[in-house]
């Protein structure tokens, strides 16, 4: 009896320190019931690791059994894993110096570097893509091991991007990215912009570059609906925030129309729309005021994921039994 009951409080002493090392944040906000459709009543915000100066990007890479996201000011991607915690997985990760840009630590309206990788994406042979603010395009992690890239797409007629920010691959190899000033010290008014629009691409399959949108201020996070016919593109404007929804044709995209206005949430929460992504469902899960909104495919808001802090972007693992998410200096997670 002595030595079971020895066993049992090592047990729960054990149980009782991973709870005390388990750190929460936030919480859930539910404005409908079909919220416990896609995150339980019990679900907790976890932190899983923090410290950085802007977290982005997360994407969940299956044979790592892990997630990678960036911190775009470090020039850094992190993996997270269950066994390993959180190391660095590619540094530099976004400025190699092939652009040209101000030189590092000029100033700039955030007071931050914004050099590196943003928003990160697998392709269909599951090789890594990302957006690389510094270096102004959009590259392939050609070697996991060696971590070299290949140049994916750099230029629009001859003229270097802004600096790539979200991208998201279609069904059919198309890929999709905005490319909005965020990665240039002086946004709009910098001296290195080339391009007198901040624009949304599209590059077929077959390598053949086209601009689809070019009329608005601040594209941002961009998603495609499970049936391949709406392109979803989140609009980081503070002075207009809100979700474009766009019907997908052959040679680009027609009937630009607001899919979820953010102004009124904009005036009483922090955060502006920013990465999204869309679930099995169709339902999207979008960065925005206040956290990550649940919206469905219809336009109505369910909840709100409150995490705390400025949000950037979210991704699901394989399963969709848990949604990463990027929150300032913060990656969490919450089970769904």
């Amino acid at each position: 009896m002595k030595i079971k009951f020895i066993q049992l409080f090592i047990v729960c002493f054990v149980a009782g320190l991973s709870a005390q090392q388990k750190r929460t944040i936030g919480s859930v906000e539910r404005l409908h019931a079909d919220m416990d459709l896609f995150v339980p009543q019990s679900a907790e915000i976890e932190i899983l690791a923090e410290g950085f100066e802007w977290s982005e990007g997360p994407v969940w890479v299956e044979p790592l059994n892990a997630v990678l996201f960036s911190d775009v000011p470090k020039n850094k991607i992190y993996k997270w894993d269950e066994k390993n915690g959180l190391t660095v997985f590619l540094d530099p990760s976004g400025f190699t110096g092939i652009a040209p840009r101000e030189k590092k630590g000029s100033h700039n309206a955030m007071n931050r570097d914004e050099s590196g990788s943003n928003g990160l994406t697998l392709d269909q042979n599951g090789q890594l893509v990302i957006c690389m603010h510094g270096d102004r395009r959009v590259a392939r992690l050609k070697d996991w091991e060696r971590k070299s890239f290949t140049t994916v797409i750099g230029k629009y007629q001859d003229k270097y991007f802004n600096s790539p920010n979200d991208l998201v691959y279609a069904k059919n190899g198309d890929l999709y990215f905005t490319d909005p000033p965020y990665g240039l010290k002086k946004g709009d008014d910098d001296p290195w912009k080339e391009l007198d629009f901040n624009g949304v691409f599209k590059l077929t399959s077959r390598g053949e570059l086209s601009l689809i949108i070019d009329d608005l201020t601040r594209p941002n996070g961009v998603a495609i609906s499970n049936d391949q016919k709406t392109l979803y593109v989140a609009i980081s404007d503070p002075k207009n925030p809100r979700i474009m929804a766009y019907n997908i044709v052959h040679d680009g995209v027609e009937n630009g129309r607001v899919f979820f206005d953010g102004n009124a949430l904009a005036k009483k929460n922090k955060g502006s729309f920013d990465g999204l992504k869309v679930h099995p469902s169709g339902t999207l899960f979008s960065t925005g005021p206040g956290g990550v909104l649940i919206i469905t495919p219809e336009g109505k808001h369910l909840g709100t994921i409150r995490t705390q802090e400025r949000s950037s972007n979210c991704a699901f693992d394989n399963q969709f039994q848990y949604l990463y998410m990027t929150s300032d200096m913060y990656l969490t997670r919450i089970k769904l």
